[in-house]
């Protein structure tokens, strides 16, 4: 097990992260799935990152639909705008905090796919779903991601406010 965590702790808190939208609640999700995986040490035979992974977008999946009964308000996400070495971390809080407005299934499928570097056939997998279902569903969420990233290109050509 150590072996395993020292080796894919850190991309598994990364995909943990984008789950959540948050390292804390990223650290929290890894130390569940790690558990989870300690417990059933005997019955998981193979991939045991696999079963982590799978794992991770469980306990996601519980935490979405617990704070789905109790729903937390959303700063509205502001697109980076200083011009120094800031930006590139503006930019992925700012997409961090895009990813949480999707939907939890978009939100996983898109951090399996772009994230984890998953094929479609092993995202499915790890979702429990059809190859068909995680290529529909990458296509609205990158379609979503769109929607909600356009006025960062507008702002960023000077057309702050101003729509297509």
């Amino acid at each position: 097990m150590d072996a395993l965590v020292a080796e894919r702790g850190g991309a598994l808190l990364a995909t943990a992260v984008l789950l959540t939208g948050s390292r804390v609640a990223g650290e929290d999700l890894v130390q569940a799935a790690l558990e989870r995986l300690m417990r059933n040490w005997h019955r998981v035979h193979g991939d045991r990152e696999g079963y982590l992974r799978r794992t991770l977008y469980h306990l996601a999946v519980d935490r979405w639909r617990l704070r789905r009964r109790r729903p937390e308000v959303l700063a509205d996400v502001e697109p980076p705008g200083q011009p120094d070495g800031t930006d590139v971390l503006h930019l992925r809080q700012a997409l961090v905090q895009a990813l949480g407005l999707l939907p939890p299934r978009q939100r996983a499928v898109l951090v399996l796919r772009y994230w984890e570097q998953l094929s479609e056939a092993e995202a499915a997998e790890v979702l429990g779903c059809s190859v068909g279902t995680v290529k529909s569903t990458t296509s609205r969420g990158l379609a979503r991601l769109r929607e909600l990233t356009a006025d960062w290109a507008l702002e960023g050509a000077g057309m702050n406010g101003a729509r297509r």
